[in-house]
């Protein structure tokens, strides 16, 4: 089957570009998987993984005859006439983003390539215009990529939608990356490269706006002694709206949302226009983060010397990403009030560790609540709804639970002896006064 289909390069073997060519491999494709750092590549050669995404393993250690893991560029160019690029895009210091690794990479192909330079990462409208005007004999195609982490290979082989970007005189280009997807069987839209690359931003953008639009109806809730779960059940059977992305938290994180909604802000400011929905969108997520402060201030009043237990670290479960977690930003707010902070996350505690020099780190959740005088469910990790919370009751100085997530049934909590306090939900003190009045 190898034999028939077109081999496929990788260029940076971080989560998107492990994942696209495990998945790729996974077809029957001959993959040839470049990075920059020796280390890693060794590592994934002996097969060796260093992040947490379920499915990854498994499709690396199946499909490892099929991928050539490599740190010279000429090898890939050799290999492969398809080539992924799926380096990372940090924001600079201006909000802007860094596309340095991407101008390193088109910087390395030959003159006269017959070679297709296909944008996985996640680049601002314009970029393939400007890579273009510099390499004008390159074949370019937009592809930008839609997984999440948690289920990012569920999502690469069952997509939703793939949008191949190609102008005027790269169609052969955009026809050969279709046919790379076609076997998925996701809808496939063709557009222009500057239309895919918003298509990605915009995107993000949306469901950011989502996040922090139901986190604001849940702050209003709480006021009006609404409940935003149901409100948000309300909201969501409405087809125009739907149900997705509309639970109420803390905010959200990761590498995707603040990067792109930051980026997009920053692309349309660059032009001119201020984006003045965004700029409120990314205020709302900041805010949100510290609102459980003050939740726990008003059962404990002063957290100076209070010992406040963090459950789950990173930014969402099944995953050990660190990045814009609100767990980071929790923890200083914390201990900047005075509290003494213990964590415990299935997963990242490891990473969390290198980020979180001061923070205790638990080895289970149960010795993270002993003697603590408050929890704070950050990550809705399934293992914490398991839990013993009666068990964790009697281990606890004070048994209250903040659910940053509204994760679980705050009615079983009570049973179990805890004061609860949700998102957009009445406190279980504030239950027991609206039934004694």
């Amino acid at each position: 089957m190898s034999e028939q289909l077109e081999p496929v390069g990788v260029i940076g073997v971080g989560w998107v570009g492990l994942v696209t060519a495990a998945c790729f491999a996974e077809l029957g494709h001959e993959v040839i998987a470049r990075d920059i750092l020796p280390e890693k590549v060794e590592a994934l050669s002996r097969g060796e993984i260093t992040i947490h995404e379920p499915g990854l393993e498994d499709l690396l250690r199946r499909n490892a005859g099929r991928i050539t893991f490599t740190t010279d560029m000429s090898e890939l160019l050799e290999g492969a006439r398809l080539m992924f690029v799926c380096v990372d895009t940090p924001p600079t210091y201006s909000g802007d983003a860094d596309l340095s690794r991407v101008r390193a990479v088109v910087q390395e192909l030959p003159e006269g390539s017959d070679h297709v330079l296909i944008m996985k990462s996640t680049v601002p409208a314009g970029t393939g215009e400007s890579i273009r005007r510099d390499m004008p004999e390159l074949s370019y195609v937009s592809c930008p990529e839609f997984l999440k982490e948690g289920t990012a290979v569920e999502d690469f082989m069952h997509p939703d939608r793939v949008v191949v970007g190609s102008d005027p005189g790269d169609e052969a280009a955009a026809d050969a990356v279709e046919a790379l997807y076609k076997p998925l069987g996701g809808a496939i839209l063709r557009t222009d490269v500057a239309s895919a690359e918003m298509i990605k931003l915009a995107s993000n953008a949306f469901l950011a706006t989502k996040i922090s639009f139901i986190n604001e109806i849940a702050n209003v809730c709480e006021e009006v002694g609404a409940d935003v779960g149901q409100v948000a059940k309300g909201m969501g059977l409405d087809e125009r709206i739907g149900t997705s992305f509309l639970r109420a938290g803390i905010g959200y994180g990761g590498s995707c949302f603040p990067k792109d909604v930051s980026a997009l802000k920053m692309l349309a400011g660059n032009t001119g226009y201020h984006f003045q929905l965004l700029t409120s969108v990314i205020e709302v997520n900041e805010l949100q983060k510290r609102r459980v402060v003050g939740k726990l201030e008003k059962h404990l009043g002063s957290l100076i010397g209070k010992r406040v237990a963090l459950l789950g670290l990173a930014f969402k479960p099944d995953t050990d990403d660190m990045r814009e977690a609100s767990s980071l930003v929790l923890a200083a707010r914390l201990q900047g009030e005075g509290a003494e902070v213990v964590a415990y996350d299935p997963v990242a505690s490891e990473r969390a560790a290198e980020l979180l020099g001061s923070v205790e780190m638990a080895t289970s959740a149960l010795e993270a609540l002993d003697g603590a005088d408050a929890a704070v469910l950050v990550t809705e990790w399934a293992e914490f709804k398991d839990l013993d919370w009666s068990v964790a009751a009697e281990r606890m100085t004070r048994p209250l639970v903040v659910d940053g997530r509204n994760f679980l049934d705050p009615e079983a909590i009570v049973s179990a002896g805890f004061e609860y306090e949700g998102i957009g939900r009445q406190s279980s003190s504030d239950r027991r006064i609206s039934a004694s009045s």
